[in-house]
């Protein structure tokens, strides 16, 4: 009897794995990591690596912004550095957590999260603390909390449960999750932040797109996107004052178009090969925020033309390690949470090169692992977290998610 070559090819894939689990069931054990450094992917390597680079640029990078401003307002000039290497702590170690996370239980818990976390962004439109014109900030003891930014990985979390099998799922539970995505864009809007609105809405948007909604549909709510963040523009009068500044930031120089003006000439003075690490002119708090919203203005100047290239090519790197990374997982749950990653990651770096370059007016939007902030360092490690751990479930070997889960 003649045996077929699917017949074949389920014995060798069988062969494959018992050899596996006999030679690599110790090392599993004993790793630290989920997986055993040599039976990695090329692109968990890589991107290790890459997450790596970028976190001990940011270090570098924030303590060259704010020694000045740090040495003159608080009397120590590593003050806002030693912060940033505090918070790294448990970045790393919630990083860490979350490698050795199947996406399936971050799947199962993200929603509690995800409600805890939009009830305290609407705390912020009541009780929240207001700096310059925008309330996004909650007290909690010693804490200062930023919701919009802790939210960030289970928004991912939560649309990959939504799209994942969005044709299967029944017409109820979809108008209930889009309202709810809705109506926090809204809360996030009322702050105001326009920025994160924006990022979140995108995120959504993409996700959308690749989890298969019709594009007619996608269109629709893009519109309503636009024309909400018209509305939310001209009703609050400093985001009015943003949007003519971008404009024409010359106009109003020493008002207005200040920040963009005192960026545009960090930008421009950093020449083809910078002024060097730890000389930028500017950082001597001529630029305002230039160790959080405009931290990219002083890379610039201290690394040039050249510095900014090899930048946006590291950030293209790891947009096609992200692709390469979706594109072999085995399910649309981690297929959906890997483009997330990506989005997140580098759309929030683009937006935020693009408002220091003055290709987008002027926002609050931190550039991931290198501005200063907390909040924004704990998501950026927990969103890197999952993407890795996204690649090594590509692997076959560990987490694997039923693709028939059940749709309540």
């Amino acid at each position: 009897m003649e045996i077929s070559q699917e017949q074949i090819k389920y014995k060798r894939i069988s062969k494959r794995k018992k050899t596996f689990n006999s030679n690599y069931k110790k090392n599993l054990t004993e790793s630290i990591f989920p997986l055993p450094w040599t039976i990695w992917p090329y692109e968990a390597k890589i991107l290790i690596v890459l997450i790596g680079i970028w976190s001990i640029l940011g270090i570098c990078i924030l303590g060259s912004s704010s020694w000045w401003v740090a040495s003159r307002e608080m009397g120590n000039w590593t003050y806002f550095l030693k912060k940033q290497i505090i918070w790294t702590i448990p970045g790393i170690s919630l990083f860490y957590l979350v490698l050795n996370t199947n996406i399936k239980s971050l799947l199962k818990f993200s929603r509690i999260i995800f409600y805890i976390l939009f009830f305290l962004i609407f705390l912020t439109n009541i009780t929240g603390i207001t700096v310059n014109g925008s309330s996004r900030w909650l007290v909690v003891g010693f804490l200062r909390l930023q919701p919009s930014e802790l939210i960030k990985p289970f928004l991912i979390l939560e649309a990959s449960n939504l799209f994942a099998h969005w044709n299967l799922i029944k017409n109820d539970k979809k108008l209930i999750s889009i309202l709810s995505f809705g109506l926090l864009i809204l809360l996030i809007l009322k702050q105001p932040n326009l920025s994160t609105a924006s990022l979140t809405g995108i995120l959504f948007w993409v996700m959308g797109l690749c989890g298969g909604v019709k594009l007619s549909s996608l269109c629709s709510f893009a519109s309503l996107g636009f024309i909400t963040g018209c509305i939310s523009i001209l009703n609050n009068e400093y985001q009015k004052l943003r949007v003519t500044s971008f404009i024409n930031p010359w106009k109003d120089q020493q008002e207005s178009g200040f920040q963009l003006v005192q960026s545009l000439l960090a930008i421009g003075s950093g020449g083809l090969f910078g002024q060097g690490f730890g000389l930028s002119i500017q950082k001597l708090q001529y630029l305002p925020f230039m160790y959080t919203d405009f931290i990219f203005a002083i890379f610039a100047e201290e690394f040039g033309l050249l510095g900014c290239t090899l930048f946006l090519g590291f950030l293209a790197v790891f947009s096609y390690i992200t692709l390469r990374i979706a594109l072999k997982c085995r399910n649309n749950y981690t297929k959906l949470v890997s483009i997330g990653c990506g989005v997140l990651l580098i759309g929030q770096s683009m937006m935020h090169i693009a408002v220091a370059s003055g290709s987008m007016p002027t926002t609050g939007l931190p550039l991931p692992f290198i501005s200063y902030g907390g909040n924004s360092l704990i998501a950026s490690f927990f969103i890197a977290g999952m993407l890795l751990r996204c690649s090594l479930e590509s692997t076959g070997f560990i987490g694997m998610i039923s693709t028939r889960k059940t749709l309540n």
